[in-house]
């Protein structure tokens, strides 16, 4: 079981250190690992392969990050979730020091998150797939032709860190002046805007957690 911890709302960059102390704690004592909930003020993380066009007309705050992928936002229309995972140590079907087998599960307990909903919804992951540099960064969890969660992660002394944004409440101005991921603003979708009615976060928060648990536990 991954020790859970909600941070509230905090600043991106204070979450990665965080994030980071979370890490070496598990690379020390060896713990399964350390399950974070949390939201960030508007911010544009810059992954490896981002790309200069990515960012067109952003206006707000910037920051590198070391996770894969391409630009995306954080803001408070989000769940930010970051599952500090041991993977030298296996869980349920997900296999040791296998970074596609932890990808697949972490999007497939969202997958079966919004499945609670009534959001039938499939998780894509770039392992082994086109080495382009430019090419969009499909990684994450889509409804149908929309993105509703983008996932991003390192691994350190195969400890993961970095994890998924989902797109919970409908927000006009969250992705503007960027290309997420390498797609259009209009590419992403939030849960609010599919269903029609705003999201009880805590309702939610508490399925995904129990949901994140099963899978990478």
């Amino acid at each position: 079981m991954l020790r859970f911890e909600d941070w509230g709302s905090v600043e991106y960059q204070l979450a990665l250190e965080r994030q980071l102390e979370r890490v070496q704690e598990v690379i020390d004592t060896q713990i399964p690992g350390v399950l974070v909930f949390c939201t960030h003020p508007p911010v544009a993380t810059l992954g490896r392969k981002t790309q200069p066009e990515d960012l067109s007309g952003w206006q707000g705050s910037t920051i590198e990050v070391s996770r894969g992928g391409r630009v995306t936002y954080h803001g408070p229309s989000q769940l930010v979730i970051y599952p500090i995972v041991n993977l030298e140590l296996s869980a349920s079907e997900r296999k040791a020091k296998d970074i596609d087998s932890y990808l697949r599960h972490l999007e497939q307990a969202i997958v079966e998150t919004l499945k609670t909903y009534g959001v039938e919804a499939v998780g894509k992951s770039r392992q082994k797939k086109s080495e382009d540099e430019n090419a969009a960064d499909e990684t994450g969890v889509w409804v149908g032709s929309q993105k509703i969660a983008s996932l991003g992660i390192a691994i350190k002394k195969w400890v993961s860190y970095h994890g998924a944004a989902i797109n919970l409440d409908e927000d006009p101005m969250a992705f503007s002046g960027m290309r997420p991921c390498g797609f259009s603003k209009e590419t992403m979708v939030s849960l609010e805007k599919l269903l029609g009615k705003k999201i009880n976060r805590q309702e939610f928060s508490i399925r995904l957690q129990e949901l994140v648990q099963k899978n990478l536990s």
